[in-house]
């Protein structure tokens, strides 16, 4: 593998649905694996065997496919440092753990969680940050064999040298500087045998050749154990970038009363990739270019001197602005193909084509044209109160005089709005507005010619001439 070819990676653990913050974590290693012909790697951490559940695996490689974020190497593709399930690596792990606990790196804790928490309860009233307290760092090994003999099971925990400077330079947060005596030993083997995710998180980086790392600022307290823990091995380390979390507009952690905040959610509520691509794209990562962009190049405005340390809002409304975007950005077969599950199924081209270009405009999402199909070409209409009025005031003479003058054309057909306004003797909102009101039942929406053109020609004359009888 050539020096320069830069490997990034995304590893979830598979818990849950592939929530937007890790979404925007997995984007931004994307783009920075494209920006260099590098080679994108989806690893996926599921060695927590009580959280981890195969349904979500599946559901994260959908929603990353959906989203346009494809990988090189990943558990569906392989590749040459396979396997990519975490789970399935506990061999390969086993001979680091020997290797460490031979050289006296690491040693077996037969701590209970009940005995570490009464320890870190001690220590916190106290004034003193919780850390391991050394119980089983020297403990002999008749003990460690009585222990054993009464059924006792031991994690294992990594032997953090004394007096060591841990200085890395991150991404994003820049030079580091961390002392080891501020952290105590900590457990790289769970009581059950699997890998912790320290341990495994950084042995994988290093053994799958990652060059750079972009994650969540909550791991940034992670980074100088891992380091050690890959020094002992003599592994290379990445070079890891800390971006901020997402919060609600309202500075808090994000959470239900924010709104969606899965992948899964946004797209079950009809937003495009496009749009939450573009939204992530801009969440804590400075971008000069306001178009709505693809992510090609995304990848080539992609900057890590542009990822921000202060907090990423995360407004819904953004991500409706992003969406309208997109929409805008559509050709006419890609509207009508996008909008066809909400259409009429009897349609003619020519009939569809007239109503996705008229309430185009005023769509965000697929759904918003629900209630225009039904105003469009549902056989009755409900009026909203200001709109019944604005009919009633206009008289029957006027929609009698608007029906004749639409005359007989094909669905589709542009109509000549300026005919029907010198028949009718109206201009301005003098005609628009009960026009609009007897056609839709409503007073706003979309642009009125293109929306009449959609209108079937039969049924918009038996709406004015409704009005013209009700009337006289």
């Amino acid at each position: 593998m050539p020096a320069q070819l830069v490997v990034t990676r995304f590893a979830p653990s598979p818990t849950g649905q592939l929530h937007l913050g890790n979404a925007r974590t997995a984007l931004f290693n994307f783009v920075l694996a494209r920006q260099g012909a590098g080679r994108f790697v989806l690893r996926v951490e599921d060695s927590d065997a009580a959280r981890s559940h195969e349904r979500f695996t599946q559901a994260l490689c959908e929603d990353l496919a959906w989203l346009g974020l494809d990988w090189d190497e990943g558990p569906d593709r392989g590749g040459p440092h396979a396997p990519y399930l975490q789970s399935q690596r506990a061999g390969l792990y086993r001979g680091f753990f020997e290797r460490l606990a031979a050289q006296g790196l690491a040693y077996p804790c037969f701590c209970t969680p009940r005995e570490l928490e009464l320890t870190n309860r001690a220590q916190r009233a106290a004034g003193r940050a919780p850390r391991y307290a050394g119980t089983c760092r020297e403990l002999p090994a008749a003990q460690r064999d009585a222990y054993l003999a009464e059924g006792r099971r031991a994690s294992l925990r990594f032997r953090v040298p004394a007096a060591r400077s841990i200085e890395f330079d991150d991404l994003v947060h820049g030079p580091q500087h961390f002392l080891s005596d501020d952290f105590g030993d900590f457990i790289i083997r769970r009581e059950d045998g699997s890998a912790a995710f320290l341990f495994a998180n950084a042995v994988d980086d290093a053994l799958m050749g990652i060059t750079q790392v972009v994650r969540g600022e909550d791991h940034l307290s992670n980074t100088p154990r891992q380091w050690l823990l890959l020094d002992a091995l003599a592994l290379p380390a990445p070079r890891y970038g800390h971006v901020s979390l997402l919060v609600g507009a309202d500075g808090a952690p994000l959470s239900k009363r924010h709104g969606a905040s899965s992948v899964q959610e946004l797209r079950d509520e009809g937003y495009s990739p496009a749009a939450i691509c573009n939204l992530l794209f801009r969440l804590g990562h400075f971008c000069p270019d306001n178009r709505l962009l693809t992510l090609g190049q995304m990848s080539s405005l992609f900057d890590v001197g542009h990822l921000q340390r202060a907090s990423a809002h995360l407004d819904l409304q953004q991500l409706r602005h992003w969406q309208g975007e997109w929409v805008r950005s559509l050709s006419a077969e890609q509207a009508r193909a996008w909008l066809a599950p909400m259409l009429p199924a009897t349609l003619s081209p020519a009939q569809a084509d007239a109503f996705v270009a008229a309430v185009l405009p005023n769509v965000v999402l697929a759904e918003d044209v629900r209630q225009w199909s039904e105003v469009v070409f549902g056989e009755t209409l409900a009026f909203e109160a200001p709109a019944l009025q604005a009919v009633q005031a206009a008289g029957a003479e006027f929609f009698a005089a608007a029906a004749a003058a639409l005359g007989v054309h094909d669905p589709g057909d542009a109509v000549d709005l300026t005919a029907l306004q010198r028949a009718t003797g109206r201009q301005g909102a003098a005609f628009f507005k009960p026009l609009r009101a007897a056609l839709t039942g409503r007073l706003h929406g979309p642009e009125l010619a293109p929306l009449l053109a959609a209108i079937p020609p039969e049924r918009a004359r038996e709406r004015l001439l409704r009005f013209a009888r009700a009337a006289a």
